[in-house]
């Protein structure tokens, strides 16, 4: 049977560490591929409107690492409160395989 599977967003305030970000995540054996995407955000903070430039990072995971995951951005992160979300993704049997083998823990 095929793991489940999550998507994980986040976002970054420049491509240099939505990079170093996406390749920890990868290299540590949390997620198997890291999408970066260049964005503008809107949004309330501290009162007062924000626009900037951001870097989206979609991570494909396993569902059943969801915390370590999390914990992992939310230590890795520089912002003071980063968004740190996920959504369930149904693939195919085949893709949810890679995305499991290609995120055994390093050292497993």
């Amino acid at each position: 049977m095929a793991p489940a599977l999550i998507a994980v967003f986040t976002t970054l305030p420049d491509e240099a560490s939505a990079h170093t970000l996406a390749e920890a995540l990868v290299r540590e054996g949390l997620a198997a591929c890291v999408q970066l995407h260049a964005i503008r955000s809107v949004y309330t903070w501290q009162g007062a409107l924000q626009r900037d430039a951001e870097w989206r990072l979609l991570a494909k995971c396993r569902a059943e690492a969801w915390p370590q995951v999390r914990d992992f951005i939310a230590a890795h992160h520089p912002y003071e409160l980063p968004a740190i979300w996920s959504t369930p993704i149904e693939a195919s049997a085949a893709y949810a395989e890679w995305v499991a083998a290609s995120t055994q823990p390093r050292g497993a």
